[in-house]
């Protein structure tokens, strides 16, 4: 009389379509995070009711202090049109994203959205969602 199981269980575990899942919820999970970086500035943005995400090529920040900084890089004002300048020859879209603190004056945010139409660039100024 045989009273052992017939089928005996493999000791080998497949691990293939664990890893299957693991590398699907990845790329699920990459694809759903947020795109945006945010700027490492400390800007404090205005706030707008319409405002809508846009991916930023080229990000020009102002702080408060009257400080230019093109993508993170501080820039002195003498040089910044020059670099502007040359970030946008490398740009496909030619979108600059206006970063500028709400204590800043008027006339410094009109001049820079002046030197971004002179350079012929797409301008686009970052708000707060309200």
């Amino acid at each position: 009389m045989d009273l052992g199981a017939k089928h005996k269980p493999d000791p080998n575990f497949n691990m293939s379509s664990m890893t299957d899942m693991i590398f699907l919820l990845l790329v699920f999970f990459m694809l759903t995070s947020n795109f945006v970086t945010p700027s490492g500035l400390k800007i404090n943005l205005p706030t707008s009711r319409a405002s809508g995400k846009v991916m930023p090529k080229i990000n020009v920040g102002l702080t408060k202090d009257l400080h230019y900084y093109i993508n993170e890089v501080k820039i002195p004002y003498n040089l910044l049109e020059e670099e502007l300048a040359d970030a946008l020859k490398v740009s496909p879209d030619k979108t600059v994203v206006l970063s500028i603190d709400e204590s800043v004056p008027t006339k410094y945010t009109i001049d820079l959205g002046g030197i971004c139409a002179k350079l012929g660039a797409k301008t686009v100024v970052s708000v707060k969602p309200n």
